[in-house]
């Protein structure tokens, strides 16, 4: 073979290769849009219980709240406090105000205050193991939200239920979104927790999905949540100086990453609909709504609906109360973008589906 024939023939290859690695692309991102597509359209259904235990009347139940400054806790207070409302239950939230010290003095007041049931509001079941055999001891029943990545019951640690949508699917959800958005060739970086096992399952699924798709995950940052206020304006900046242009996506498992994140972003220069493009992993704050509304340093959140999984706590715990099983129910996930936006925002300015939850669950506990 000549030496043009041969190079004729290694273009050939190169342009073959070319078109090949950019069809798995296309296909890659539009199998990726297909899956986001999925969660982004309008929760109108209720696919939830539509029998149970009627209300225990007069039941005290004390909610421990990892951190109230942290807006899907906050979200899932208010409906728990709306729903036990609504059958004259007494609630009682302790704060833990984002601190292992605070959450363990709030275990010990919630103990003492003996009630007749306690829901741990997200933080890790692990850290409070103790605190929470002493409660199964005392035949204290416990559900929670987001004490770990496990859907339902959690017997190793004596919880009934933990309310929580499917983690997996929202991190999914997050990372397909941004590869698609960077046209298949992302450089993310990562914002996750360690504290918290759901936190390091939750950013491993997304490092995991970028990759596979053939992403770049430029940096894993592990940095508490409960000192982002502290930590994020230094650290994006680091970051900036370290990756310029090459830093397309953030991904975290919480919005609340992102509250500090836009001063830090401005002082660079960048404006607020420019890379990198914040995505979270959850839970849909009222921050984070606002922020994709008015397109300022935040495009994309994963959201719960934190009102809804505040009724269903209060419903599950009055299965526990009841002594029948939990209701199998596992909330829906909305990937919140500013196309939809509009369509689906609570009287909070969060996602709360117009799906008849509210009258589902009174119906339940009234026996009507």
């Amino acid at each position: 073979m000549n030496s043009k024939l041969l190079q004729i023939t290694a273009v050939t290859g190169a342009l073959t290769c070319a078109f090949a690695a950019s069809h798995v692309n296309a296909d890659a991102m539009s199998e990726a849009m297909e899956f986001v597509n999925k969660y982004a359209m309008k929760v109108e259904t209720w696919d939830g219980p539509v029998t149970g235990p009627q209300a225990k009347p007069e039941q005290t139940i004390v909610v421990l709240a990892g951190d109230l400054k942290n807006g899907g806790i906050l979200g899932a207070t208010t409906g728990i406090e709306e729903a036990a409302g609504e059958i004259g239950w007494t609630v009682r939230v302790l704060d833990g105000a984002g601190s292992v010290s605070g959450r363990t003095s709030a275990m010990g007041q919630a103990l003492a205050l003996k009630p007749d049931g306690i829901i741990i509001n997200g933080f890790d079941s692990k850290e409070q193991e103790q605190g929470m055999q002493a409660a199964a001891q005392a035949g204290i029943p416990l559900v929670s939200w987001h004490a770990g990545s496990a859907i339902g019951p959690m017997d190793d640690v004596g919880i009934f239920a933990n309310v929580t949508t499917d983690p997996m699917l929202v991190s999914e959800s997050a990372a397909k979104w941004a590869f698609a958005d960077a046209d298949g060739q992302p450089g993310v970086i990562i914002f996750t927790d360690s504290t918290y096992q759901i936190a390091i399952d939750k950013a491993d699924r997304m490092k995991n999905v970028i990759e596979e798709l053939g992403g770049t995950v430029l940096e894993y940052v592990d940095t508490p949540i409960a000192e982002t206020s502290q930590r994020m304006p230094q650290l994006t900046t680091s970051l900036l100086q370290r990756y310029g242009a090459k830093w397309t996506h953030s991904l975290a498992i919480n919005d609340l990453y992102f509250d500090f994140m836009g001063p830090s972003l401005a002082a660079a220069g960048i404006k607020g609909d420019g890379a990198p493009i914040n995505v979270s992993a959850g839970d849909g704050s009222e921050s984070a709504y606002q922020r994709i509304r008015s397109k300022q340093y935040q495009q994309v959140t994963v959201a719960e609906p934190l009102n809804l999984q505040g009724w269903q706590l209060v419903d599950e715990m009055n299965r526990a109360l009841a002594g029948e099983p939990w209701s199998g129910y596992v909330s829906p996930l909305h990937v919140v973008t500013t196309d939809n936006i509009e369509f689906d925002g609570g009287p909070n300015n969060t996602f709360d589906p117009d799906n008849g939850y509210k009258d589902a669950y009174k119906k339940i506990w009234t026996g009507s």
